[in-house]
């Protein structure tokens, strides 16, 4: 069915503040039956607190949410009771148990006698995976499962209750391409069954294809509410950023000098053999198919995990195997693709994480010298547009961009001579997207060396000067930053090239 005038959910004078900071500020929103309303904003701008109070997580300190012309109590049950279901961006799933058991937590259907109804519950479970395209069957413990699949086992476990409304916030940031095109097929189809949805995202394509309406927020406010159909995104990107902007990478100037990492022979029995060198100024990104192994090299280059053969050498010095402390100590720096779990002391507050890598800049006889800390943190938090309370919140209430850029504010405190970058724009919102692709092209312009994995294909190209294109987990082709196609990175990905070469240098 065609969106409706019908309005399903219709939220008024949202107010919300958190640790001082207003986070929200007067928000109006509202959710019509059979759409996909999609929410766009820059990181920080309140999108996630404002489903997390319609889903009953957090309530509004003012303002009003009705569901179907009723004022709805701000409590998880409740929400749940008038139909709304919530994906969340951080999946919540309990990864030593089974799939069928994690759809049925919270809802265990019981037989006469009491006991748990284990024959119903797998049916449920084989249903719904069906349902949204899931390849894996219900006795699969979830934690064997990769992060994608999780998420559908996250989406079908919110299905379950057929909820009129159900809220999906950044379904996609850890998906492959097969798996957002299911996504895309099954948001399509619950739109057309008539179910109103709300869609967190930070991709422009994605709003295209998938939104009849697009609400923007910036800085807590809503700025504006439209028709995918009647705005273009130009527009949505200036109302996100309050500016326009006019291209996300610079002019790729970068002023290549001799070799700062050189990398020979490096295999941990699965990875590699790897040869690859960057030089100094130099941005090489690394590309490939999820699960070629490009993040798994990173770790082995900065000694996360251990190899079992080859170098790894910065400005000619050599670097200790297995040791991240050593790899520190001779210029290495990586910012991990989870921040969360690899990256972040997320109890801890923004000023500690910040200057966590570089305590001996801030500290004197051992002890950490406050005045010196308060001062290198907010310049990084001004150098990198950080939105944020006192430098004493704690990490874990920024938004997930926020919390990206004091992960990289943390390792550039370390003035490396080579900044290794795992997706670094993962979750990241346009502005930010540019505020980290500039910092990336300083970086390389003071001569450090710089590498970039990521999955975004426009993000390589418009970042490296070379790119290397992993496949089962060998590096397969080496290739020049000059005129380089998306479709002349994905072939070797796929196979179809061998690319120039079965090293890279």
């Amino acid at each position: 069915m065609a969106p409706s005038d019908t309005t399903v959910v219709r939220m008024s004078g949202i107010a919300k503040v958190f640790s001082g900071v207003r986070v929200l500020d007067d928000v109006d929103f509202e959710l019509r039956a059979g759409e996909v309303h999609a929410l766009a904003g820059e990181n920080g701008a309140g999108k996630s607190t404002l489903v997390k109070i319609l889903a009953g997580i957090h309530a509004p300190d003012t303002g009003r949410v009705e569901v179907d012309g009723e004022t709805l109590v701000p409590d998880v049950r409740a929400v749940r009771r008038a139909g709304i279901a919530i994906v969340h961006q951080e999946l919540m799933l309990a990864d030593n148990m089974s799939v069928a058991d994690n759809l049925a937590m919270g809802r265990e259907h019981r037989s006469r006698i009491g006991t748990l109804d284990r024959r119903r519950t797998r049916d449920d479970a084989r249903r719904m995976l069906a349902e949204v395209g899931a390849s894996f069957g219900p006795s699969v413990e979830v934690g064997s499962l990769s992060t994608g699949q999780q998420q559908l086992v996250e989406i079908a476990r919110a299905l379950l209750e057929r909820p009129k409304v159900l809220i999906l916030d950044e379904p996609t940031a850890a998906l492959s391409a097969p798996e957002v095109d299911n996504l895309f097929r099954l948001v399509g189809d619950l739109g057309r069954s008539g179910t109103a949805i709300a869609y967190i995202t930070h991709r422009m394509e994605e709003i295209t294809q998938l939104a009849d309406r697009v609400t923007v927020l910036r800085d807590g406010r809503h700025v504006v509410t439209a028709t995918v159909s009647e705005t273009t995104p130009e527009s949505i990107v200036a109302s996100m950023v309050g500016r326009p902007v006019d291209t996300l990478f610079g002019e790729r100037r970068h002023d290549v000098q001799e070799t700062v990492l050189s990398v020979r022979g490096l295999t941990d029995g699965h990875i590699g053999p790897v040869d690859l060198e960057v030089r100094r100024g130099e941005v090489l990104g690394v590309g490939g198919l999820v699960g070629s192994g490009r993040s798994e090299l990173a770790r082995l280059i900065f000694g996360v995990d251990r190899a079992t053969a080859g170098t790894v050498e910065v400005s000619g010095r050599r670097v200790r195997p297995g040791s991240p402390a050593a790899a520190m100590r001779a210029g290495l720096a990586f910012v991990p693709e989870d921040r969360k779990a690899l990256g972040l002391v997320l109890d801890h507050s923004v000023e500690s994480n910040m200057v966590l890598a570089s305590m001996p800049s801030v500290s004197s006889s051992g002890v950490v010298r406050r005045t010196r800390s308060h001062a290198a943190c907010r310049e990084e938090r001004d150098r990198l547009r950080i939105k944020m309370g006192p430098l004493g919140q704690p990490v874990r209430q920024l938004s997930g961009g926020n919390q990206q850029k004091v992960l990289l504010a943390k390792w550039l405190r370390t003035e490396p001579q080579v900044l290794i970058l795992d997706e670094p724009t993962r979750g990241v919102d346009i502005g930010a997207k540019a505020d980290i692709y500039r910092i990336i092209d300083d970086c390389a312009a003071r001569g450090m060396g710089v590498v970039v994995i990521s999955s975004e294909l426009p993000e390589l190209i418009g970042l490296a000067d070379r790119v290397l294109v992993m496949r089962r987990s060998q590096v397969v082709a080496e290739l020049p930053g000059a005129g380089l196609t998306e479709e002349a990175v994905m072939q070797p990905a796929f196979g179809l090239t061998a690319g120039n070469g079965e090293g890279a240098s």
